[in-house]
C-alpha cells in the first residue's frame, strides 16, 4: 500500500478549471495504477479516471472524457487531475486511490489505498 494525500480542491465557476494532485509515499508508487473517484453526500463513490503505472494507459468515464485528464509524474511520487470546462454536476468529494493490478479497473473496491478526499464545488 501507498499513503495518498490530495490537494488543489476548491470553489470555482462553471466553465472554470482545477488541477487536483494527488502525492504519494512509499517507494512503490510508480508501480501502482492510479485512480481519482469522486463522492456526492449519500450517493456512491463514482470512478471518475485511472492511469497505467506508466502513464502510457488513461480510462475515463463518459461523463469526464474530453475535459478532465489524468497524469503522473513517477519521479516526483504524485499524480494529478487536470479538471477543465467544469460543470456544477461535477461537484463533489473528489478521493485518490491507488492499486497493483489493471489499469482498467474502475470498481472502487478493487482499489486497496485511498487519500481523505478533496471538496471540489463548481457554482452556476
Amino acid at each position: 500500500q501507498v499513503q495518498l494525500v490530495e490537494s488543489g480542491g476548491g470553489l470555482v465557476q462553471a466553465g472554470g478549471s482545477l488541477r487536483l494532485s494527488c502525492a504519494a509515499s512509499g517507494r512503490t508508487f510508480s508501480v501502482h495504477v492510479v485512480g481519482w473517484f469522486r463522492q456526492v453526500l449519500g450517493k456512491e463513490r463514482e470512478f471518475v479516471a485511472a492511469l497505467s503505472p506508466t502513464g502510457a494507459r488513461t480510462n475515463y468515464a463518459d461523463s469526464v472524457k474530453g475535459r478532465f485528464t489524468i497524469s503522473r509524474d513517477n519521479a516526483k511520487n504524485t499524480a494529478y487531475l487536470q479538471m477543465n470546462s467544469l460543470k456544477p454536476e461535477d461537484t463533489a468529494v473528489y478521493y485518490c486511490a491507488a492499486l497493483t493490478g489493471a489499469w482498467t479497473n474502475r470498481d472502487p473496491g478493487a482499489f486497496d489505498s485511498w487519500g481523505q478526499g478533496t471538496q471540489v464545488t463548481v457554482s452556476s
